[in-house]
């Protein structure tokens, strides 16, 4: 499963209320995802980087960050946004969207068309089939 990290204080302000670690952990669980740590910017340098080496520990934020683990098919949960909004409908405190499918017919059919550029290194390109 990916593990997102989110800024702790920035999730619990989309949510609209403040957890405890605990109770986020617990909202987690309810939910069927996974609070998988507790950390900050500052804490993942040091276990990243040996203890002698303060340059870049120096400048790292103390802001706490969830890691959470979210379902391999749940793209929609890989930003803040996305967990936000999701918890959010779980708890009720937004209403989950409704989706219909578009009536395209008479419509022209949009197509895409990539092309290969010739140059070594360069990405290739994206055009609308001239009509």
């Amino acid at each position: 499963m990916p593990v997102v990290g989110v800024n702790r204080d920035r999730l619990l302000e989309a949510l609209g209320r403040k957890y405890t670690d605990e109770e986020f952990d617990q909202l987690c669980f309810e939910y069927g995802i996974e609070l998988d740590d507790v950390t900050s910017e500052k804490e993942m340098i040091r276990k990243e980087h040996s203890k002698n080496d303060h340059s870049q520990v120096a400048d790292a934020s103390e802001d706490v960050i969830y890691k959470i683990d979210i379902p391999a098919n749940r793209y929609d949960m890989l930003c803040l946004e996305g967990i936000a909004r999701a918890l959010n409908i779980f708890k009720g405190r937004v209403e989950a969207p409704q989706y219909r499918l578009a009536d395209m017919r008479g419509e022209r059919e949009a197509t895409c068309r990539l092309e290969r550029l010739q140059e070594a290194g360069k990405p290739a390109k994206a055009s609308q089939p001239q009509s």
